[in-house]
């Protein structure tokens, strides 16, 4: 599992328009080829009558997966830039589908190019990017008595308390980034006098959001 990694927030749709052609851009997240391709044919579904669906998706924790489709766009002018665009914003597991709808004005290969690429970007903003960080949960278990002492330095920390469970002890549960659990532990055995009780959970995906 990688440290950390970019893509985009959810599903999202953005248009622009260039010489009276319109440019809709789809965009979503996709762990899996199967999934890009279901959005790519849902897309194409709704837009039936659009001139052309042309799409592109990077898939995989190296980039494994990579795709660029025309869609009747001359070769290399609309598919590949959506890809460029990706590769360049460090994005992973994103899949773009560009709608056209012709307009009557023909661009040429480098107006199609910059055309795709920009619909690419706008579409990517409007969706939003995400930073999707690996950490461990770490449950701290200690007496009532430490609580606002916990609370108030964890508030005032770089770590970001996830839950605090009320039961016969007090529960803290607090996002770590991994790689950083034993300074964690270390900080908090310091701060109870070794009186908390501290044990590693879950590992996953926290996201905060860039754009």
């Amino acid at each position: 599992m990688l440290p950390h990694y970019y893509t985009v927030k959810g599903e999202g749709e953005h248009e622009i328009v260039i010489q009276k052609s319109r440019f809709i851009a789809h965009v979503t997240r996709a762990e899996t080829e199967e999934q890009a391709q279901e959005f790519i044919q849902r897309i194409k579904k709704q837009n039936w009558n659009a001139t052309h669906n042309c799409s592109a998706y990077l898939i995989g924790e190296h980039d494994q997966i990579q795709k660029a489709n025309d869609d009747g766009e001359p070769s290399g002018t609309a598919g590949v830039p959506i890809l460029e665009v990706l590769k360049k914003r460090k994005l992973k597991d994103t899949v773009v589908v560009i709608t056209r709808y012709f307009g009557g004005i023909k661009l040429g290969a480098g107006g199609l190019i910059r055309a795709y690429g920009k619909a690419t970007s706008e579409g990517l903003d409007a969706t939003g990017i995400v930073e999707r960080k690996l950490m461990r949960i770490m449950h701290t278990t200690v007496d009532y008595t430490w609580l606002g002492k916990l609370e108030n330095e964890l508030r005032s920390s770089i770590y970001e308390i996830k839950e605090i469970h009320y039961l016969e002890k007090v529960e803290i549960e607090t996002y770590v980034e991994e790689g950083q659990t034993q300074s964690f532990v270390d900080w908090m055995v310091e701060l109870t006098n070794g009186q908390a009780e501290i044990r590693e959970g879950e590992l996953l995906y926290q996201e905060i959001s860039i754009t």
